[in-house]
């Protein structure tokens, strides 16, 4: 059975580029001019992937990510023509898989495509641990001390990283690459927000930290600093 992936963008130039491509890899496509038909389309023709603009008329990409995340875990690759590090924050905690910005190489718009695809077939639905700390890789959820610990997209993604890897050291150039997919160049420092980020929710009240700072490498998952 082919793969879907629906398209939700109001440049149509950019639609018929997009379609014909993807047609032409082998894939089925849908095509949405604005979030609310995207929303239909996607509740009715349960898609593989979704390839997302950031802005629409009427209800936004962020929005649109937002209510699908309430239902589903489908990838979302998010396309916008802002590239600033807190657009590209504020779309990934909306809980898009991905950002691409425009003007775009076709070519690796195609490949991320395919590594969403890969990443999103080959889940598997087990439930990590280490410690006292678990990691629901179905219901992409945590817990710690019986403590329920919402996550964004991200942060699962890279907690998830982590847990798979117990108390091996994890580059900062491996995370990018496992986590975002490609190097966000002299913004990295989105990792180390993302960490604390991780930290503050993972550190309750007498709970012992769990994600530590290799100091000029990156960082690991440990019992110990």
């Amino acid at each position: 059975m082919k793969e879907r992936i629906l398209i939700i963008e109001d440049d149509k130039a950019i639609v018929r580029v997009l379609e014909r491509s993807l047609i032409y890899e082998g894939y089925e496509v849908d095509t949405a001019f604005n979030g609310e038909r995207g929303l239909e389309l996607a509740q009715e023709k349960t898609p593989d992937l979704i390839v997302l603009d950031l802005m629409l008329p009427g209800m936004d990409g962020l929005e649109v990510t937002e209510k699908i995340r309430k239902d589903s875990n489908l990838p979302i690759l998010m396309l916008t023509a802002r590239g600033g590090l807190d657009d590209r924050v504020q779309g990934l905690d909306s809980g898009a898989d991905d950002y691409m910005v425009k003007p775009f190489e076709l070519e690796e718009l195609l490949a991320r495509i395919r590594s969403l695809l890969r990443r999103s077939q080959s889940e598997r639905s087990i439930v990590l641990k280490f410690e006292d700390l678990k990691l629901d890789t179905t219901t992409r959820t945590a817990e710690r001390s019986e403590r329920m610990i919402p996550l964004t997209t991200k942060e699962y993604e890279l907690l998830e990283l982590f847990m798979r890897h117990p108390r091996q050291i994890l580059s900062r150039e491996m995370i990018f690459d496992r986590v975002w997919g490609y190097d966000f160049g002299g913004e990295s420092n989105v990792l180390d927000v993302y960490i604390r980020y991780l930290r503050q929710k993972l550190e309750g009240e007498d709970e012992s930290r769990l994600i530590h700072t290799i100091r000029g490498t990156g960082y690991v998952m440990r019992e110990h600093p």
